[in-house]
């Protein structure tokens, strides 16, 4: 399969990737987030080529994530504002940040601290079971198939050959 066809999968994840799945995508998303909406102060800050940032606009435009609103109505200028679908993202962007914070900040520390406007406290996202509050690790989880995936099984089982172990290879040497 192709990169361009991975929104055929049958696979969220793979389609959540086809509109946000690089770099330079999600970084335009952090500044939309952060308040730069003009394409001029997004090339600034990303020193993206004009091309490459029109396209990705382009498409975040296209897939409904931003919409283009007028600013200067004689000008013709626009600036990009989140749409609902947009605004949805945000979960993913934070904690994907709050990975980075852990695994990838330098000795200066992070570079941004999340803060809850209402309480005024940094915070730093979980995820938490809407039925019990128990904070959820990926250890606690289990996946099952979905209604899309009715009798076919999850995604990367069982449509590959196994490989043996080593140890199997081993004694059959």
């Amino acid at each position: 399969m192709r990169w361009q066809q991975i929104d055929k999968m049958t696979c969220s994840l793979a389609r959540t990737l086809s509109v946000v799945g690089d770099r330079w995508t999600m970084l335009v998303l952090r500044d939309v987030f952060l308040g730069i909406r003009r394409f001029e102060a997004i090339q600034q800050d990303l020193q993206l080529t004009p091309h490459r940032l029109s396209d990705r606009l382009r498409k975040l435009v296209r897939d409904g994530i931003l919409r283009r609103v007028a600013y200067e109505e004689h000008r013709g200028r626009f600036e990009y504002r989140l749409t609902e679908k947009g605004f949805d993202l945000y979960p993913s962007i934070a904690t994907m940040t709050a990975w980075g914070d852990r695994w990838m900040a330098g000795r200066a520390g992070v570079p941004v601290e999340l803060v809850h406007q209402p309480c005024g406290h940094k915070i730093k996202p979980r995820l938490i079971c809407p039925s019990c509050s128990l904070k959820i690790d990926a250890r606690d989880l289990k996946a099952r198939p979905g209604p899309a995936l009715k009798g076919r099984g999850l995604p990367g089982q069982g449509t590959a050959p196994r490989r043996k172990s080593r140890r199997t290879s081993k004694k059959a040497a």
